[in-house]
């Protein structure tokens, strides 16, 4: 499964805010415990039902939704 895949937005699921698929775990909950400090394994240890790839998604998908080009003055 790509990493993207295990991402969704379901307007019945958070609100329609981004989460790790078959969960209510925001992806900005997972960006946010790591931008804390949290390790991956505290994570996982404290929200069993989430996976490294999980953790990863999140991440890939935090990248692609800054990704954009940057417009210069010529």
């Amino acid at each position: 499964m790509p990493l993207l895949d295990r991402i969704s937005i379901d307007p019945e699921v958070v609100h329609g805010r981004p989460a790790v698929r078959g969960t209510r775990m925001r992806v900005s909950d997972v960006l946010s415990l790591l931008a804390s400090g949290a390790t991956q394994d505290e994570i996982l240890e404290d929200y069993p039902f989430l996976t490294v790839d999980d953790i990863r998604a999140c991440l890939a998908y935090a990248a692609a939704q800054i990704d954009h080009t940057v417009l210069t003055a010529s």
